[in-house]
């Protein structure tokens, strides 16, 4: 699919959850080993049919590339105690930690890349990767990421600051590795990769840093993300770009300017307002408030088809692209997941 494809998918109107999750651990079907990729792209293609879709999502499970990294550094690394990173990463070490993924690939990665080619073979699906963002994989790697990124705000460089030393060191490794990531799961045939960058948000950088015209997001957030979109490019698939943080307006339009085909956002965003700041072929994905979905006390059913028809109606007011979803990934959560399902189901049908 191209970029007019995602324009025709948004005009058909209908909704697409994104809950292969929920299919994983769907009553009565069988256990799925996560790295056998046949039967993880299985559940890739049972999703997309549940809900009616021509995208076929990976499964989403943001801790699994801080694992992978760490593994190819080392469980004896020096610069790393406890799973955090406490010194940073010499040029000489990033460059070994890349040489060695080429030699092994870890096993996560082996099972993604067969998922998507078992989703190839099966010839009606478009195969959508997955993987986390280069700044929110930082920081999960950081005991602290918030106080070297204030101190870059106030210009505090590498050479000043060993923490900030640190965050760009693993800056610069996470983006390397994320690219090579994305360009193993377009080679296996994913045609879009679905980047989840949910910590680029007003926690981690201060909005009044910014205001003052600190380069800090473009930085730490925008460069690198650039950088794991033009592999992307390269490799001829599209990005679709996810934040589920709290945002301001700036880093909307800079979600923008990567030129994603989706830019989904989470439930504190009013999208028919974010629709002034993106570019008319960038469709919004989203964003019912599915972190609530488990209980029928807070979303019962009736409400969530109410929310999917005032924002479908909001969001053709303002005439953008638009395409029904929710706030994130639907996750099960045990002894909910009939209930959850059936409000994907609702916003699949609606």
């Amino acid at each position: 699919m191209q970029r007019k494809d995602y324009l025709e998918l948004a005009r058909r109107g209908r909704g697409l959850p994104i809950g292969a999750d929920l299919i994983l651990h769907q009553p009565g079907a069988a256990p799925v080993d996560r790295y056998q990729g046949e039967q993880l792209g299985a559940v890739m293609v049972r999703a997309a049919e549940r809900f009616h879709s021509p995208l076929a999502f990976s499964l989403m499970d943001l801790t699994l590339e801080k694992k992978m990294l760490l593994d190819l550094l080392g469980v004896d690394a020096p610069e790393v105690h406890d799973g955090m990173l406490v010194k940073p990463i010499s040029p000489e070490r990033r460059d070994a930690v890349m040489a060695r993924l080429e030699q092994s690939l870890p096993k996560p990665m082996i099972a993604q890349m067969a998922a998507l080619e078992h989703v190839v073979k099966q010839g009606a699906l478009e195969p959508v990767g997955m993987h986390i963002g280069p700044f929110s994989l930082v920081s999960k790697l950081l005991s602290d990421p918030i106080t070297p990124i204030y101190m870059a705000g106030t210009g505090a460089t590498a050479e000043d600051d060993d923490q900030v030393e640190i965050l760009e060191s693993a800056l610069d490794l996470t983006t390397r590795f994320l690219a090579r990531y994305s360009a193993l799961q377009i080679e296996a045939g994913a045609k879009a990769i679905f980047v989840a960058e949910p910590a680029a948000n007003k926690v981690f950088f201060s909005p009044n840093q910014l205001a003052a015209g600190a380069p800090i997001f473009e930085r730490y957030v925008m460069e690198p993300n650039r950088t794991v979109r033009n592999r992307m490019s390269d490799g001829g698939a599209e990005l679709i770009f996810h934040c589920c943080g709290e945002l301001i307006d700036s880093m909307v339009t800079q979600f923008g300017s990567l030129r994603p085909v989706i830019l989904s956002l989470g439930s504190s965003r009013h999208l028919w307002e974010d629709a002034a700041l993106l570019p008319k072929d960038v469709v919004l994905y989203g964003n019912l408030p599915s972190k609530q979905f488990y209980s029928d006390e807070l979303t019962p059913p009736e409400k969530v088809r109410e929310m999917a028809r005032a924002l479908k109606s909001k969001m053709a007011s303002v005439d953008h692209p638009f395409i029904l979803g929710s706030e994130c990934d639907i996750l099960y959560v045990p002894d909910t997941g009939d209930r959850i399902l059936t409000k994907a189901d609702i916003i699949a049908a609606s």
